[in-house]
């Protein structure tokens, strides 16, 4: 009996260390299976098409919906990068997507290619900014009008202060989603 409680506890120990091991250093392996990759096709034709790095766009979806494209948020809010059907509906008027429905948000492809559109659009907007890729991050989780009121209010050579808390916690968290998917996909 003494044994068995001895070779239980030295499991429980080794098994104990790699967790440590794999939670404080995120070898490839523990990040490939604790975020995963759903979508990568997508993903990455349309970040290349839309001039964005994958690893980016990986992380909007991970973040928007955790590569659920049947996610909807209490703001209406709709697919793997959450766009709301109005801001999706401006997108296909300018795009030529003319049949527009709501429901083609639930479409991965579609929504992965409106919201790389999307996201394009507003880095391209804030682009001569010097956190030009902050605040559009910032913008497609607050909204234009409230990082153009930042950015407004903002003393010339100052860092722009993200006011919403959610929306620089939302910042940051795709920031490192960003960093993740590089290191444990190789994605660029």
């Amino acid at each position: 009996m003494r044994r068995l409680f001895g070779a239980l506890a030295l499991v429980v120990l080794v098994l104990g260390a790699v967790a440590i091991y794999a939670v404080r250093l995120e070898p490839d392996w523990y990040l490939r299976a604790r975020y995963p990759l759903q979508f990568q096709t997508i993903i990455e034709a349309h970040a290349v098409n839309y001039g964005l790095e994958p690893s980016l766009v990986a992380a909007v979806v991970y973040t928007e919906s955790k590569f659920d494209p049947r996610a909807e948020s209490s703001a209406g809010a709709i697919g793997l990068m959450q766009l709301l059907p109005d801001t999706a509906q401006g997108i296909a008027d300018r795009t030529g997507g003319g049949n527009f429905k709501t429901s083609d948000l639930y479409d991965p492809e579609l929504n992965v290619r409106y919201g790389c559109w999307y996201l394009n659009a507003l880095r391209d907007k804030y682009s001569d900014h010097p956190q030009a890729l902050e605040l559009a991050l910032a913008a497609y989780n607050a909204g234009q009008g409230n990082v153009d009121r930042w950015v407004a209010a903002t003393p010339d050579g100052r860092v722009v202060r993200i006011r919403f808390r959610e929306t620089r916690d939302y910042v940051k968290r795709v920031e490192r989603m960003q960093s993740l998917y590089q290191r444990g996909y190789g994605l660029r």
